[in-house]
């Protein structure tokens, strides 16, 4: 596969809690040199980022991030603030109690209620799957799809483990043909967005593979 296809579906990450502007804006470069699909950033930086990226790169942020127990109202609250700030996509974490609780209609409402204050804009599920049994995997790729929410997105990067191949495969089988997936957390190889691109991840979540290009003069 091109490294340049592999870019092209990558959200060039940082959400490291001493990230400065400095990081962002420099994170920024590099999505706009290796036309990464966009840089995702702390909701903070956003309207700055947006500023200087203007139409030249896509600018993402994350809501209820890492662990996705804010209240709903919060949620939407950040996600709204988020869009008004110049925001072109919102991955948000669920809240994984209430998966664990089998309380899958707040999750609906929930994940429907950011869907629409994101305003058109994209949106993808964090479900973070390493916390996940294979039975609430698949109960959240029939939400997200209900839902409406462009992306199923398996992992923060923060917690246990990140994308593992089989959580793709098992997405790619379960959720539905209008959502696609992002594998996100531990893609630290071009072989790993490779096999991720071919189980079918639409979109990369990756701090590692611009500068794996970068250090390996790969274009």
């Amino acid at each position: 596969m091109d490294i340049r296809e592999i870019l092209a579906k990558c959200d060039h990450t940082q959400l490291a809690v001493t990230a400065t502007w400095e990081d962002i804006r420099s994170l920024i470069d590099d999505g706009i040199e290796y036309h990464t699909a966009s840089v995702c950033i702390p909701p903070c930086y956003v309207g700055e980022a947006k500023i200087y990226a203007g139409d030249r790169l896509a600018v993402c942020t994350v809501i209820g991030f890492p662990n996705g127990y804010n209240s709903e109202a919060v949620k939407v609250f950040e996600t709204r603030d988020a869009v008004a700030a110049g925001a072109d996509e919102i991955d948000m974490v669920i809240n994984i109690g209430d998966l664990k609780g089998k309380r899958y209609e707040k999750i609906l409402h929930e994940i429907k209620a950011i869907k629409e204050a994101c305003g058109g804009k994209i949106l993808k599920v964090i479900i973070e799957t390493c916390l996940l049994t294979e039975e609430e995997k698949i109960e959240m790729c029939k939400i997200v799809t209900e839902a409406g929410a462009d992306f199923i997105k398996t992992s923060t990067g923060f917690s246990k483990a990140g994308a593992t191949r089989e959580d793709v495969a098992l997405f790619k089988k379960y959720v539905g043909k209008n959502v696609k997936i992002k594998a996100a957390g531990g893609i630290s190889s071009v072989k790993d967005a490779e096999d991720f691109v071919a189980l079918g991840a639409e979109r990369l979540g990756t701090s590692r593979i611009v500068k794996i290009v970068k250090e390996e003069h790969l274009l």
